[in-house]
């Protein structure tokens, strides 16, 4: 392509990072647990797994958390989230861990700047 269709995306590592003071962990994600989202793809260590009612929780937060926010947007300094479960006490740390250059046209079908039909 001729027209550079580039766009950053940040790589991030969703973590279990403490249990609330006064509650215990009832999802099965022990600290320590995580994964990563790179572009649109989830990673888990060999061997791990993540319960699905916390990852769907924390999924609607991943494409905001994967891109540039203006520094004083919440968005760009919290990265603490508590489990949606009102009786687990997990608390996730969504962090970005990098940054990673997409192209436009490889990601999908729809042209940049498609040319309106004039009929």
């Amino acid at each position: 392509m001729e027209d550079d269709d580039t766009f950053e995306l940040y790589d991030l590592r969703v973590e279990v990072v403490a249990c609330q003071p006064g509650k215990r962990m009832v999802c099965h994600h022990p600290i320590g647990a995580y994964f990563e989202v790179s572009g649109e793809n989830l990673s888990l260590p060999a061997g791990q797994t993540f319960p699905i009612y916390p990852l769907a929780a924390l999924l609607s937060l991943i494409p905001a958390k994967q891109r540039m926010t203006h520094p004083n947007d919440w968005m760009s300094t919290d990265m603490d989230i508590a489990c949606p479960d009102p009786n687990c006490g997990g608390i996730f740390r969504i962090k970005r861990i990098g940054k990673r250059k997409f192209s436009h046209h490889e990601v999908t079908a729809v042209p940049l700047n498609p040319v309106e039909n004039k009929t």
